[in-house]
């Protein structure tokens, strides 16, 4: 008779498993994974349809629009579009344009530079500037509308680019260095300590050191003034008259005051606007999650 020897199993090893055990765990996960994606699938359709549906209604005729507004159109009509641009979206489009251009850059190197001395800088102040910052956050534009009318009023610069320029920076400012301030807390010092070493000034170290190591949080900032900027209405209503100087949203609502009923024209002149930032999330939507998902986590 042979006896054979079982070599006992340690008591720290993890249990055996078999192959039956894990055909529940697999199908959990594959039933996850599918829920996952036709969540993800739905989001999009719903996100993506109405801009579709924006730029189709913009081809069709009144009478399509009204008696098939989920169709497509019979006869594509492009010229709705080219009328549309030189109904004044050119101008609108411009005029966003410049403000929003100026704003996003004044916001992000604003916020940047503040944001590198409360977190670099020995500075005596530092905490009562991060409270005063904090504080800056929890105050709604909209309930000081009359006493910045009287202030632009003040210093002539009612009616202007400048005005929607100088607001649009005051009162993103804030949000924006806290969100920089918490993605620079996160990087490490000793680069910048290595190039101060070596004979660089403050300056040297902040734009060749700190601003390429900050960009997926300076580009993520700077989509969410674009976008900021690009679709605000109140400012733009209250402190610009002149015609000239209207930006896309309160343009657009003149517009289609003057058109009337001419709906596909309006379309039109809603899905112009709404290309230039869809283009730009498009193509920096990468450092855009990651500016954010990295700084806002801290």
């Amino acid at each position: 008779m042979t006896l054979t020897l079982h070599k006992p199993a340690p008591a720290d090893a993890p249990p055996a498993t078999t192959g039956r055990r894990r055909g529940p765990a697999r199908s959990g996960s594959v039933v996850l994974r599918v829920l996952t994606y036709s969540g993800l699938a739905a989001l999009a359709v719903a996100v993506v349809y109405p801009l579709c549906w924006m730029a189709l209604s913009g081809l069709k005729t009144n009478g399509e629009i009204f008696s098939d507004p989920w169709g497509l159109p019979a006869r594509p009509d492009w010229g709705t579009y080219a009328d549309a641009w030189h109904q004044g979206v050119l101008g609108y489009l411009l005029n966003s344009a410049l403000v929003t251009a100026a704003s996003v850059l004044a916001v992000v190197l604003v916020s940047a530079w503040a944001a590198y001395g409360l977190t670099r800088l020995a500075l005596p102040c530092s905490q009562p500037a991060l409270l005063l910052v904090l504080g800056a956050m929890m105050l709604s534009p909209t309930v000081a509308l009359v006493p910045l009318t009287q202030l632009l009023q003040a210093l002539h610069i009612y009616d202007t680019y400048w005005a929607l320029i100088v607001l649009y920076t005051a009162f993103k400012v804030p949000f924006t260095t806290f969100l920089v301030r918490a993605y620079l807390l996160g990087q490490p010092v000793e680069v910048e300590e290595a190039a101060l070493i070596d004979g660089a000034s403050r300056w040297q170290t902040f734009w060749r050191v700190v601003v390429p190591m900050a960009r997926p949080i300076l580009v993520s900032a700077a989509l969410l003034q674009a976008l900021f900027a690009w679709n605000e209405y109140a400012f733009a209503l209250v402190f610009i008259t002149d015609d000239h100087l209207k930006t896309l949203p309160v343009g657009l609502a003149d517009m289609a005051g003057r058109l009337n009923s001419d709906w596909p024209m309006l379309f039109a002149g809603l899905t112009i606007a709404a290309l230039p930032m869809i283009v730009i999330f498009l193509v920096a939507q990468r450092h855009f999650v990651r500016g954010l998902s990295e700084g806002i986590g801290k």
